[in-house]
């Protein structure tokens, strides 16, 4: 049987800091929505879930990707992880997850992240200096377990804290960054790296 491991991306929020949602600001051209789409089909996800709220009608075609309305996203990032997982279908056991607003992630930390549950991991975290980031896998047996944590702009990151058993860290430092966009200075910053 084949193990079927989806992508998730979570894009739906405002983007207060910004001035507009983050998924249609874009890097070297290209939207950082389709960009985060690229990257988990580079990292060989399939299905690819993105989940959209704020703008959404805004949001360009998205080849490769299966878009799901959230119109609770106001509730923060931990609806959105929930509402994401839930449109999954029933044959994904795992998921990869990461956030619209991190553009230099590697489609090799995505598929270091899914080799890591190829291996046995039940949540398999991309580390940066040692610290946790993102690409994140969740096998299917812990999205229940998120209900109590993915909370207002929580996601997984509590469960992951009090459930140290489950968690296998993947060191990414050589493969990307986990620097995120959240105001247009650091889009600026990120626009003069890929320039030089």
């Amino acid at each position: 049987m084949t193990t079927v491991i989806a992508g998730l991306l979570l894009a739906a929020g405002a983007g207060r800091r910004y001035g507009r949602p983050k998924a249609m600001i874009e890097l070297d051209g290209e939207p950082l929505v389709r960009r985060a789409v690229r990257l988990l089909g580079d990292g060989g996800c399939a299905p690819v879930h993105v989940v959209l709220g704020a703008g959404a009608d805004e949001v360009p075609d998205l080849p490769g990707a299966v878009p799901i309305r959230h119109d609770r996203w106001p509730d923060g990032l931990g609806s959105s992880l929930l509402r994401g997982l839930a449109s999954l279908p029933d044959d994904v056991s795992a998921a990869v997850v990461v956030l619209v607003d991190q553009p230099l992630l590697s489609p090799i930390a995505v598929r270091r992240v899914r080799a890591a549950y190829a291996d046995g991991a039940v949540v398999a975290v991309a580390t940066y200096a040692g610290r946790p980031g993102h690409p994140v896998v969740l096998a299917r047996r812990t999205w229940s377990l998120l209900g109590g944590y993915a909370v207002g702009d929580r996601g997984a990151r509590d469960l992951l804290r009090d459930r140290p058993d489950l968690v296998v860290e993947v060191p990414c430092d050589d493969v990307g960054s986990p620097v995120d966009v959240d105001t247009p200075a650091d889009l600026y910053r990120l626009r003069a790296v890929s320039d030089a």
